[in-house]
């Protein structure tokens, strides 16, 4: 029978290998970009890409849900934000037996488009943060928070 000192140290060995392997799991890849539509008008694009099987969930994810994304972008006195945050993606929806709640989620891909306009003909930037999660069938993985800067010229 294995003594406690051959034991111990591979069940530690266990465990901690575990727990770097989930840390270095990256399923979601972002992108940030703005393109021109006018003379002072963006459009700003955050896109997700997930790793099949992942997803992330909408920004409208019912109250008692998973984590919503959150987009916040930092105040910019020369950047004048043009209504709410657009989704574009092949939202899925749910009823999720462990929320409780009907989920609304995206896998594959979604661009989140937020329309801005500039007070003045300057070349600035938008700073922000998304935060997500992403969940498979099995798992969720801790909220991340992404930082951003995209610039407007």
């Amino acid at each position: 029978m294995p003594t406690l000192k051959i034991v111990f140290p591979f069940l530690c060995w266990l465990l901690l290998s575990g727990s770097s392997l989930a840390q270095g799991l990256q399923p979601v890849q972002w992108t940030f970009q703005a393109e021109r539509l006018g003379p002072q008008t963006y459009q700003v694009l955050l896109t997700a890409t997930m790793d099949t099987p992942w997803v992330i969930y909408s920004q409208h994810t019912p109250e008692g849900g998973p984590l919503p994304t959150t987009i916040t972008f930092e105040p910019n006195p020369m950047v004048l934000p043009l209504g709410s945050t657009m989704e574009k993606g092949m939202r899925q929806q749910k009823q999720d037996r462990t929320f409780g709640v009907k989920v609304r989620y995206y896998r594959d891909t979604v661009t989140f488009v937020q329309q801005v306009k500039l007070r003045s003909p300057v070349t600035t930037a938008l700073s922000g943060t998304v935060e997500y999660m992403a969940c498979d069938a099995t798992r969720c993985l801790p909220p991340q928070t992404v930082a951003f800067t995209i610039p407007l010229d």
